[in-house]
């Protein structure tokens, strides 16, 4: 079992800050990520309850062309395009979240890996993914991925929307001159 599974952090919480242009794909992102997690419950109880049957395929499909696809990209957009100038902001805390995240990256990544095989075991209707190793590794995936939406949503992107919100701001004033 991959340790990343086992290694969660306790929930943090803060306002979020309100939506921002240039952040709505991100936020799509998050909304679907959190309805592919729903899923993967969805999936697990579908396994324990009628085996690999042709709902369970059909999640399992699902949940692999998030992961595989836009999942997989939404970090690394995440890693070019709102990551580093936190990183150069200077607010120690700050940095500590981004940093926190791009750890988690790598985790949810390996996790995956670990997890994809089973998951197209089961979309190709297959009957050698391990319902064990399901039960224990999905739900904890699915609470570091949880957790790690709650900090970007509640710390993280905040404060990348206040710091695009006063770029966004000194462009108008610049243009207004």
């Amino acid at each position: 079992m991959p340790r990343n599974i086992f290694a969660h952090r306790a929930s943090r919480s803060s306002p979020a800050a309100a939506s921002l242009p240039g952040f709505e794909p991100l936020d799509r992102a998050h909304a679907a990520a959190l309805e592919m997690l729903d899923q993967f419950d969805r999936l697990l109880a579908r396994l324990q309850s009628h085996g690999t049957d042709d709902l369970a395929r059909q999640h399992a499909m699902s949940i692999i062309g998030f992961f595989d696809g836009p999942g997989r990209q939404h970090h690394a957009d995440e890693e070019s395009l709102v990551f580093p100038q936190l990183l150069a902001s200077g607010d120690e805390q700050l940095v500590a979240h981004v940093h926190r995240l791009q750890e988690d990256h790598a985790w949810l990544e390996q996790d995956w890996r670990e997890l994809g095989p089973q998951l197209e075991a089961i979309a190709g209707g297959y009957n050698w993914y391990d319902l064990d190793m399901l039960r224990v590794a999905l739900p904890l995936f699915t609470a570091l991925y949880r957790e790690h939406i709650e900090l970007e949503e509640t710390q993280v992107y905040p404060a990348a929307k206040r710091r695009r919100a006063v770029e966004l701001e000194a462009i108008a004033s610049r243009a207004m001159e």
